[in-house]
């Protein structure tokens, strides 16, 4: 399901995901007649901008937060116009799973956006890299964050964005025991817990980077 209160959005929006292959349920363009769709018919993914009427602030957000609520089965992707690090990190703490936050240019990307779409109904958790870009720009100087390589920087930010270790290593064209190596330093270099789930193991990253110091 599509929520977006511009008619040329959404319609554009459901006719390249149709092509790509989705089924789209159902285009609405405010968070009440969302919410009153997904009770009826609740869908893999619903796809919602963070600003709708009538307010035009958080409806879509808060929409999004009852969908996890109120439907644990269905995934949330909220869309923004603006980088806001807040409302990424709010999204996908209470519940990490089946949630992602992107920028709406990302949506020209029909790559990244279908295999966003797929990630956030399979369980897993997608952050824009403009997001993770934010987080690490605030850490001071003498942050581990600045003892990483460049590469260690580049797979942190794949790890944030939940991407598992085989994808890091198509990505980044590495072999998976080298991801795997690279991760272990992150880990021990920004002392946090080594996990074996992947959504976990995004959270504990956000967490740190967005920490206050």
């Amino acid at each position: 399901m599509l929520a977006d209160d511009s008619v040329l959005f959404r319609e554009g929006l459901a006719s390249v995901l149709s092509a790509a292959g989705f089924e789209v349920l159902a285009q609405v363009g405010d968070a009440d007649e969302l919410m009153s769709r997904v009770k009826a018919d609740p869908p893999d993914v619903a796809v919602v901008d963070v600003r709708m009427p009538p307010t035009h602030t958080t409806e879509g957000l808060l929409a999004a937060a009852t969908i996890r609520r109120d439907h644990p089965q269905t995934g949330v992707l909220v869309l923004s116009q603006y980088v806001e690090t807040h409302y990424a990190l709010s999204l996908i703490e209470e519940a990490p799973h089946g949630a992602g936050y992107l920028l709406k240019d990302r949506v020209d990307d029909l790559d990244e956006l279908v295999d966003a779409i797929r990630r956030i109904a399979a369980g897993g958790l997608v952050v824009d890299p403009s997001v993770i870009a934010q987080l690490v720009g605030r850490r001071r100087i003498r942050d581990p964050i600045e003892s990483l390589s460049e590469r260690e920087r580049a797979v942190l930010t794949c790890m944030a964005q939940g991407r598992s270790n085989s994808a890091i290593s198509s990505v980044l064209f590495l072999s998976e025991k080298t991801v795997e190596a690279h991760i272990r330093n992150i880990f021990t270099r920004l002392d946090l817990p080594v996990t074996g789930e992947d959504n976990r193991r995004v959270l504990a990253v956000l967490r740190h980077l967005s920490a206050e110091r």
